[in-house]
């Protein structure tokens, strides 16, 4: 069920949000890339084509729509971002950073937007989010900051809430960031973390060890390499009775707990506004990056499952219930 909307993105641009469709020049066709570290289309680049053809962008009259998939092999990135580079793209769109760094590392000027990044200023991929820059700007996924308030969130839904597992990739820029923001929160709570950083692969191990550890309850990072696995983690999860908290929806629909974080959705369709401004004329380094606000979902079904009862604080503030 709704409970408000869901998503209000802040910043000086996000008033100029256009309502009705605003396209290039007339007969100047546009070509963009879509770099992603994934291997096929996903909520942040559905609601990306959709932007897209809101602002009057149609695919074979004035736009090209070019799509590069690593499908989670990093070692392909550079190579794919090469081909988008060579095939002449006007600007590159990503929600991977790895795919954005390999691109700034091949062009510092071909224009780039981030359509759902988490930490761009600690990966170094923008200077601030007022004044990114260099060549790119875009949509944080703003994930990682959130991990103070994940923990307080879990503090209230588990009473004897003692010891936290986070689940997370291995060698990822992200992950630094993730595990040290988690551990300050941590900290302030009293609770007692533990980091099991892993390769895909090795999820299904790093969960019976989390098991065998005794946590509590356990957050699993959002990353692309990940979301393949959903499934497993959601029913390795419930077997072990682990309550499992998660940056986006998309986690939670696959029957975890809880989430606190963004609609991918939204960052992708409001990345269009970037697109085409940068189209017509604007420089990356002139358009601020934008934050997006929290975004809660609770999953009854996964909750009484659990024997969990959700207190009516954090009903409350929940946009949308599972039931």
């Amino acid at each position: 069920m709704k409970r408000r909307e869901f998503i209000t993105l802040l910043g000086g641009a996000a008033a100029a949000w256009p309502l009705a469709a605003r396209a290039q020049q007339p007969g100047k066709l546009a070509r963009v890339g879509f770099l992603s570290g994934g291997a096929g289309p996903n909520p942040n680049i559905y609601g990306f084509q959709q932007g897209m053809r809101q602002l009057g962008y149609v695919e074979g009259q004035n736009l090209v729509l070019i799509y590069r998939w690593a499908a989670a092999q990093r070692a392909r990135v550079v190579d794919l971002a090469r081909e988008l580079l060579e095939l002449n793209v006007d600007v590159i769109a990503s929600h991977t950073t790895e795919a954005i760094a390999a691109i700034r590392s091949l062009n510092t000027a071909i224009p780039v937007v981030m359509t759902a990044i988490s930490d761009p200023i600690g990966n170094g991929l923008v200077a601030s989010f007022a004044r990114p820059g260099g060549n790119t700007t875009g949509v944080s996924l703003f994930s990682n900051e959130l991990a103070g308030k994940r923990l307080e969130m879990l503090n209230q839904l588990i009473p004897q809430l003692r010891r936290v597992a986070i689940l997370a990739e291995r060698d990822r820029p992200p992950t630094a960031t993730l595990i040290s923001e988690t551990q300050a929160a941590a900290h302030v709570l009293h609770l007692a973390l533990q980091t099991f950083e892993v390769r895909p692969e090795e999820i299904a191990e790093a969960l019976r060890s989390i098991d065998k550890e005794r946590a509590d309850a356990v957050i699993v990072q959002q990353n692309l390499s990940f979301t393949p696995h959903l499934r497993q983690i959601a029913d390795l999860a419930m077997s072990y009775r682990l309550p499992t908290v998660h940056p986006t929806r998309e986690f939670v629909e696959t029957g975890k707990l809880l989430t606190y974080g963004p609609n991918l959705f939204s960052l992708g369709e409001r990345t269009t506004w970037y697109i085409d401004r940068i189209l017509n004329g604007t420089k990356p380094a002139d358009l601020p990056v934008e934050q997006p606000t929290k975004f809660e979902l609770l999953n009854l079904k996964t909750a009484n499952a659990l024997g969990l009862a959700i207190p009516q604080s954090l009903l409350a503030i929940a946009d949308e219930v599972i039931e």
